[in-house]
């Protein structure tokens, strides 16, 4: 009888033993790398430059793009010419923003929160006007803020390019990814 206690111990051992192997199987085809988050990218509706007379004398002057729907679709509900007075100094601000959505987006949040990933650019041509990046992420100009002295009286244009450089900004408008690029007509009168 103690043979049978022992070979039913044994077996009842063997058969327990199995259940924790079989529970501690590991998979056969683990995943070695995980999908990549999906960052969505957002819209950009809506750029705005307001200047500042720095002598008070002028009053302020707002120029804005707007293309409520973004890129394709309806062509831009405003594009204003930047109008500055000749032999001036204004401090320009830029604000970003998505107004598809309501309350709108202010990206320009975005873009001081991840400075070290973004740049604006300027890009003048023609008109007699001279800028200079007045904001910095620590190592980097970023451009939100700037100064603006403009010459004798003239025309062209004024591109305002918003680069995307996470990773590889290096002070550069050459690198990265522009998030919107507007082409102002520039007055300086």
């Amino acid at each position: 009888m103690k043979k049978t206690v022992n070979r039913n111990k044994i077996a009842f051992a063997g058969i327990l033993l199995l259940f924790v192997f079989a529970a501690c199987k590991k998979e056969k085809n683990p995943v070695s790398n995980p999908p990549a988050p999906v960052v969505e990218e957002e819209l950009i509706t809506t750029l705005k430059v307001t200047f500042t007379d720095s002598s008070g004398i002028h009053p302020d002057v707002i120029a804005m793009f707007q293309d409520i729907d973004g890129p394709g679709g309806n062509e831009p509900t405003a594009m204003d010419t930047i109008r500055l007075k000749a032999n001036a100094t204004y401090f320009a601000s830029i604000q970003v923003l998505n107004e598809s959505i309501n309350p709108a987006e202010d990206i320009t949040v975005e873009i001081l929160d991840e400075a070290a990933s973004h740049l604006i650019c300027f890009d003048i041509a023609g008109a007699n006007v001279q800028v200079i990046r007045t904001d910095t992420d620590g190592v980097y100009e970023v451009g939100v803020i700037s100064k603006w002295t403009t010459g004798n009286v003239s025309m062209g244009s004024s591109v305002i390019s918003l680069k995307h450089q996470p990773g590889i900004k290096n002070g550069s408008c050459a690198v990265g990814e522009t998030d919107i690029e507007v082409n102002f007509p520039t007055i300086i009168e």
